[in-house]
């Protein structure tokens, strides 16, 4: 869980810590890539739509059991329920929780006082040395 501040660059903040926590627990590229993937559109759309907690800040939290892994973002919530949205082909924006809802098993939200989590529930298997252990070796040969 990381405490970051209501702003945009905090996104790739999220997105670093997670993506180093997920390669440290061996976790399968594609499957790291998904969840800072939905780290990040949830985020956003946090930054975008909702409130700062009463710190300012936004929360960020990972947990990783057994072949899934929750993310889960908190903000001091909206003046609506996050939702996906259907945009059209047009529409320059709008579609982070479709991406959510199309990437991650699950997704919902919590509602705890003035605080509004949206969480997102992916596959996170581990690379069992396979494909990550064959990455590895080609970004040591060069």
């Amino acid at each position: 869980m990381v405490l970051l501040p209501y702003a945009p660059s905090s996104v790739a903040v999220a997105r670093q810590r997670l993506s180093t926590d997920l390669q440290d627990l061996g976790v399968f590229d594609a499957a790291i890539d998904d969840a800072v993937l939905v780290v990040s559109e949830l985020l956003s759309n946090a930054l975008r739509h909702a409130h700062p907690l009463p710190s300012g800040m936004v929360k960020v939290a990972w947990l990783r059991s057994g072949d899934r892994i929750e993310v889960a973002v908190s903000d001091g919530g909206a003046a609506t329920e996050p939702r996906a949205g259907r945009p059209t082909l047009s529409s320059l924006g709008g579609r982070g929780l479709g991406i959510v809802e199309y990437v991650a098993e699950s997704w919902g939200v919590r509602h705890d006082g003035e605080m509004t989590t949206v969480w997102a529930i992916l596959s996170a298997p581990n690379g069992n040395g396979s494909m990550n252990g064959h990455v590895a070796a080609l970004r040591e040969a060069g």
